[in-house]
C-alpha cells in the first residue's frame, strides 16, 4: 500500500484560505442573484403602481399580469397574483421618501426620552432605501412587512439581516425577542456585535432560498439556526427539569434507529406520574404540517422500541416560533398518537405582572395529561 505523502508546512493554512475563497465566491454569486431578483420585484411593483395611477387600472390587472407571466415563464416561481400584490406593497412601503426620512431620523436620535444622539445617518445606511432592500432576500422582506409596522424597526431588521446574514428563522426569533426594542432601551443604534457570529455559508443559503436554485453553490444547512436551536433546547431542558414533580431527562438528540437509518429527537423525557415518554421537538421557524407527520413517526418508534411493558403511549410536543391553529388542526386530524403543538415566547426575564401567577405543578401536570385521548388518561 502506498503511503500518504507528508503534509507540507503551512498546508493546513493554505487549505483554510482556499475554503474561505470558495465560500466568498458562493456568497458573492448568491448575493448577485438575490440583488437582481429583489430589484426586479421592486420594478414590477413600481410598474403596477404607476400604471394603476396613470391609467386608472383596478386590482384585476394584478391577476391578469400573474396569469400572463406564469404562462410566459412556466418554470419560474414567484409570479402568483399574491406575490405580485406583495411586490406592489413592497414598493409602496419603501419608496415613500417621508417614511425613509422618519426611519433614519429615529435611528439617528433614538428614543426621545434618552436625549442621546446616535451615529450620523451617513455611517448608518446607504444613501437610498433601494440599496438597503436589495441586500435582503425576498422571504425576509415578507416576514418584516407582515410582522413589523414601525418604519425604523423595519430598517433595523433589514440592516441586521444584510450585515449578519440572519436566516428567516433567526430573523423571526430576533423579532419575537424584541431585538429592536432592546437596542432602543440600551441607547444603541444596533446590538449587532452581540448577535450570533457571521457565517458565509448561511448568507449564501438564505439568498438562494428566496431567489433561484443554483445547485452548483452547494450550500448546506444554516449554521446559525443550529446554534439558536441548541441554545433554546438547553434552556427548555433546564426549565422543564426545574418544574420537577415527575419529569426525568432521558437525553438530548436521542437516537432512534429503523433499518439502516438513524433518527434523532431533540429532547426526550420520561414522566414518572404519567408513566410515559415525552418527546419534544423544537422548531425555530413557523409550524409546518410535516412536523406532525415526523413526530407521529417518532412516537411510533418510541412505542415499538423503547416503551416499557407498563408504560402508557408516548406523548409528542412540538414547540415552534409561531403556528396557525387551523393548519395545526388539519395536520393532526388523522394522527393517532397524542401530539401537542405550542408556540414558544422569548422573554429575557419573567414579567413582573406574571410573578406568582404561573400555573401550579398540578396544573402543568394536567396540561400534559390533557393531551392524552380520554381513554388513555391515567
Amino acid at each position: 500500500m502506498k503511503a500518504n505523502p507528508p503534509t507540507p508546512p503551512d498546508y493546513l493554512r493554505f487549505v483554510a484560505e482556499v475554503k474561505d475563497r470558495v465560500l466568498s465566491a458562493r456568497l458573492a454569486a448568491a448575493r448577485s442573484v438575490n440583488r437582481d431578483l429583489i430589484l426586479l420585484y421592486w420594478d414590477i411593483g413600481r410598474a403596477i403602481v404607476e400604471k394603476q395611477k396613470a391609467l386608472g387600472w383596478g386590482e384585476s390587472v394584478v391577476e391578469m399580469l400573474a396569469r400572463d407571466l406564469q404562462a410566459a415563464f412556466p418554470d419560474t416561481s414567484g409570479f402568483s397574483d399574491r406575490n405580485l400584490r406583495d411586490m406592489k406593497r413592497f414598493f409602496v412601503t419603501y419608496s415613500e421618501p417621508a417614511i425613509w426620512r422618519q426611519a433614519v431620523a429615529k435611528s439617528e436620535h433614538g428614543p426621545k426620552h434618552t436625549g442621546k444622539r446616535r451615529q450620523p445617518a451617513a455611517e448608518l445606511e446607504p444613501t437610498t432605501i433601494r440599496e438597503v432592500v436589495a441586500e435582503v432576500p425576498w422571504g425576509h422582506h415578507l416576514l418584516v412587512l407582515n410582522k413589523i409596522e414601525d418604519s425604523a424597526a423595519r430598517l433595523y431588521y433589514l440592516r441586521a439581516t444584510a450585515r449578519l446574514g440572519w436566516s428567516r428563522n433567526v430573523l423571526l426569533n430576533q423579532i419575537k425577542a424584541g431585538a429592536y426594542e432592546r437596542s432602543l432601551s440600551a441607547g444603541k443604534s444596533h446590538n449587532f456585535a452581540s448577535a450570533l457570529p457571521e457565517h458565509l455559508a448561511e448568507q449564501a443559503e438564505e439568498a438562494l432560498k428566496s431567489s433561484y436554485n443554483l445547485e452548483f453553490l452547494g450550500v448546506g444547512r444554516a449554521v446559525k439556526e443550529r446554534e439558536l436551536e441548541d441554545h433554546l433546547a438547553d434552556r427548555l431542558r433546564d426549565f422543564i427539569l426545574e418544574l420537577g414533580y415527575g419529569f426525568c431527562f432521558v437525553g438530548r438528540q436521542h437516537r432512534l434507529t429503523l433499518g439502516g437509518k438513524e433518527y434523532f429527537i431533540d429532547l426526550l423525557f420520561y414522566h414518572r406520574f404519567l408513566k410515559a415518554l415525552i418527546a419534544i421537538e423544537l422548531k425555530v421557524g413557523p409550524f409546518e404540517p410535516e412536523f406532525a407527520g415526523k413526530m407521529d413517526f417518532y412516537l411510533n418508534l418510541l412505542n415499538e422500541k423503547e416503551r416499557g411493558p407498563d408504560d402508557r403511549p408516548s406523548i409528542g410536543i412540538i414547540l415552534c416560533a409561531e403556528k396557525d391553529n387551523l393548519e395545526v388542526e388539519f395536520a393532526l386530524k388523522t394522527k393517532t398518537n397524542p401530539i401537542g403543538v405550542a408556540e414558544y415566547q422569548l422573554q429575557p426575564r419573567l414579567p413582573a405582572e406574571l410573578k406568582g401567577k404561573l400555573p401550579s405543578v398540578r396544573q402543568l401536570h394536567e396540561a400534559v395529561r390533557s393531551m392524552l385521548p380520554p381513554a388513555r388518561r391515567p
